[in-house]
């Protein structure tokens, strides 16, 4: 199964890093809400793929671009991958249940998590 995580990063506000793996990368969303808040359907903004060593990797990011922690991480199934719409069944250690992303307009994105 593929693998995601949920890293808390804190350049250049705190904001979590929500990274599904596709393939060779991490599909990859920035979180302004925090991933325990009581909010089930928060604003999200879709970042460029990451590499997939960030399912694994805690610490400095490189450029003086902040600091990287896991917050969450497990497995996940595909439900839905298309490019304005991405559902997933998440098993993870906190989060699990069903997660969708959809693109809400040029440049934004919502969350919505149905646990």
């Amino acid at each position: 199964m593929p693998r995601f995580a949920i890293l808390i990063h804190d350049h250049p506000v705190l904001h979590w890093d929500f990274l599904l793996e596709n393939g060779t990368a991490c599909r990859t969303w920035r979180l302004l809400t925090a991933p325990d808040s009581p909010v089930n359907d928060f604003a999200a903004e879709e970042l460029p793929d990451h590499r997939l060593m960030y399912l694994d990797y805690e610490g400095p990011v490189s450029g003086g671009r902040g600091v990287v922690t896991r917050w969450d991480v497990g497995e996940f199934e595909w439900l839905i991958n298309e490019p304005n719409r991405c559902d997933v069944q998440l098993k993870g250690q906190k989060w699990q249940g069903v997660v969708r992303l959809r693109r809400d307009g040029p440049s934004g994105w919502s969350c919505l998590r149905a646990f």
